[in-house]
């Protein structure tokens, strides 16, 4: 149905539902970082007093939370009236591990919420609100989603392109990782080829910080040297065999320069390789829900996060291949391909030739 055949009923009723999911969002937001999605999955059913009696909080708010939560459909009651995480609830909601653990995305939401003011004053004024800004439970929700995909999947996808396996695989390749966020990608290349060394750069100092925490946990800080560095003056020149930059080239506010960079790190034979979001190759309205959800990432954080540097591209998360390419080859290379990896997520896998 287009935008000219929606009746003012019917419009009034989709911005009614999306109030209903928004208020959904931050209430599980709320049960998120309350710790109490996990004691129902490990000791429900419960009622409010059981609830808080295990998780701690205010037992009146926390029957007003199961309630709400009962009434979302996401709880069930028992003819006791007490409350029941379900097993498929309690897998997208508690399971750091699955690959449909979307808990934080609720609190990329409310991080994004919290900064309304200053987006308005953005949108208004120009200028931005850099990722700093959204605070530790931005930077740690985008790590917990990225971390299931990345443990999981990327060494094996990466294993399904031959030469790009051959790199990974031969004794002392060298690995750069562009912009490693909370750094499950650096660990999970490493942990996957044995013999490999990564070299993280990030500019978030927190974000290195937790990097190598998580690196240190994992039992490989000594081939997992996570630098708080620039890439763009950092990564010196004919370094490494495979460079990468996952989902960061669209937050860039001057990708072109950590481009040639990388173009100027990589060793002859190597390859450079970026995944970012996998929009559709044009703009187009009404869009898909992938790219739906991606203009509205781009609007909350994204692009304020780029244009919060002087001189910034502005780029946002909507990066299509066409600008990727533009970007590639003003940094020196000849063209852009798409890898065969389908079905990664948000994400498409690009090799810059």
């Amino acid at each position: 149905m287009s935008s000219g055949t929606v009746t003012t009923e019917q419009f009034a009723d989709r911005l009614m539902a999306s109030a209903l999911g928004a208020m959904d969002m931050l209430a599980i937001h709320l049960g998120d970082r309350l710790g109490w999605y996990r004691t129902l999955a490990e000791h429900g059913p419960v009622d409010a007093a059981e609830l808080t009696e295990h998780a701690g909080g205010d037992t009146r708010y926390a029957r007003e939370w199961l309630e709400q939560q009962a009434a979302a459909g996401i709880l069930t009651v028992t003819p006791e009236h007490r409350f029941e995480l379900p097993p498929s609830a309690a897998e997208v909601l508690t399971d750091p591990t699955s690959l449909s653990f979307l808990a934080p995305l609720a609190r990329v939401l409310a991080a994004a919420a919290a900064k309304t003011p200053k987006l308005v004053h953005a949108y208004r004024n120009g200028g931005g609100v850099g990722w700093a800004e959204f605070g530790a439970d931005m930077r740690e929700a985008q790590s917990d989603m990225n971390r299931p995909w990345f443990e999981q999947r990327l060494a094996a996808e990466l294993g399904t392109v031959d030469d790009i396996d051959d790199l990974l695989s031969r004794p002392g390749t060298r690995v750069a990782d562009i912009g490693f966020g909370g750094g499950w990608s650096s660990i999970a290349l490493a942990r996957a080829y044995p013999s490999l060394v990564v070299d993280g750069f990030d500019i978030d100092e927190p974000s290195v910080a937790m990097a190598k925490r998580n690196a240190t946990d994992a039992g490989l800080s000594e081939r997992v040297r996570l630098h708080h560095a620039d890439a763009a003056t950092a990564l010196g020149e004919n370094l490494y065999d495979v460079v990468f930059a996952f989902e960061c080239i669209h937050d860039l506010p001057r990708p072109v320069e950590v481009l040639a960079a990388m173009r100027r790190a990589v060793r002859p034979g190597g390859a450079v390789i970026v995944m970012d979001e996998a929009v559709a190759p044009d703009f187009r309205a009404p869009a898909d829900d992938t790219d739906r959800f991606l203009y509205g990432i781009s609007l909350l954080i994204c692009l304020p996060d780029g244009r919060a540097h002087p001189d910034s591209a502005g780029t946002g998360t909507v990066m299509r291949q066409d600008t990727l390419r533009r970007y590639a080859q003003d940094a020196g290379f000849s063209d852009v391909e798409v890898l065969p990896i389908d079905d990664f997520g948000f994400w498409r896998f690009y090799r810059l030739t």
